[in-house]
């Protein structure tokens, strides 16, 4: 249980509370809890914006309960008032993405449907991007669920997503849940998949989508679509719009958080009494450098189509991303 905003920050830092939208949804409910419990608000706004660089998700979700914090503050002078504001946008934030999850995943399964007619899809996702990473039923994983209640899934192939396994602990799990039938298969394996032809579509989420349409992701993310590309399988981006961050002008520009190298050289495993820095099973000697990036960014030109609230940008291109976010404005305004 986090009682005040450093225990939020050291979840989401581990990983406890993980998932583009939900660390938005959890960085609003922060800066709430720090204005309720009369912390220093913007202190603990910009800690919990610092917990994860890559997510822009966490800011945007952190700076809109602050700005509600703020602008009570102002008017009334009154910080119990300003905490009150602060709860209201974590709780608008909240809803307005279990709203913009149904429907994705509405305008999901019609592009499913429209790239690959006839049902009895084959879907590859990695990571997890369910009900346990959003205030609805998800992202990429959303979409799947449709095409399963449906009755167009034939089967949800899921990534193991090394190092941290979240397709095999959380993806599995939630798959298993809904009575989708799925397999899990190690993140190696999937080159094997696309060459027996057993994939016909892969959804993925996205931390943060740059202005001209790079996707950062949970790394494993762009190998699967060179793979995608190579076996021509269409390649499907879901995220909310506020994934999408037009002050990143490419790929490029977005920073790439670096995990902890034990997470590679050990195989966490806490039931089990070991003496390696992470608490898991060491399976590399000791002093072993590990590469451990948390993202890694997809160029445009290899995405399909980048799914959203507010229909499907596709193809993928800084005016159509554009389009979409001022399409979102438009609504929002009237």
């Amino acid at each position: 249980m986090c009682t005040d905003a450093a225990a939020l920050v050291e979840a989401i830092r581990s990983l406890a509370v993980r998932g583009a939208p939900l660390l938005g949804i959890a960085g609003a409910y922060g800066v709430a809890l720090a204005a309720a419990r009369g912390f220093d608000v913007a202190e603990a706004a910009r800690a919990l914006e610092g917990a994860r660089p890559t997510a822009v998700n966490l800011a945007v979700g952190v700076r809109r309960a602050e700005s509600a914090y703020h602008a009570e503050l102002a008017r009334t002078g009154d910080p119990t008032a300003g905490a009150v504001a602060a709860l209201a946008a974590a709780r608008a934030l909240h809803q307005e993405d279990a709203e913009a999850s149904a429907r994705m995943a509405a305008h999901g399964l019609a592009l499913l449907d429209e790239l690959l007619p006839g049902g009895g899809h084959r879907i590859l996702t990695h990571c997890n991007t369910g009900a346990l990473v959003s205030g609805g039923e998800g992202t990429a994983f959303a979409v799947a669920l449709a095409t399963h209640r449906a009755g167009r899934l034939r089967r949800l192939w899921v990534d193991e997503t090394r190092p941290l396994l979240q397709g095999a602990r959380l993806t599995a799990y939630e798959a298993a849940r809904s009575g989708m039938a799925y397999s899990l298969l190690t993140d190696n394996a999937a080159g094997s998949l696309f060459a027996a032809g057993e994939v016909d579509a892969v959804l993925i989420g996205a931390d943060r989508i740059a202005a001209d349409g790079s996707v950062a992701n949970k790394v494993g993310s762009y190998p699967l679509a060179v793979l995608a590309r190579y076996h021509h399988v269409p390649f499907i981006v879901v995220a909310p719009l506020t994934t999408v961050d037009l002050d990143t002008p490419d790929g490029a520009s977005i920073e790439v958080e670096q995990r902890p190298g034990f997470e590679v050289t050990e195989v966490m495993a806490p039931q089990v009494p070991v003496a390696g820095p992470g608490g898991g099973v060491p399976v590399a000697p000791l002093g072993t450098q590990a590469y451990n990036p948390a993202f890694d960014v997809t160029p445009p030109e290899l995405v399909t189509a980048i799914v959203t609230e507010e229909g499907a940008a596709s193809p993928v291109t800084a005016e159509s991303l554009a389009e979409l976010c001022a399409k979102s404005r438009r609504v929002t305004a009237t």
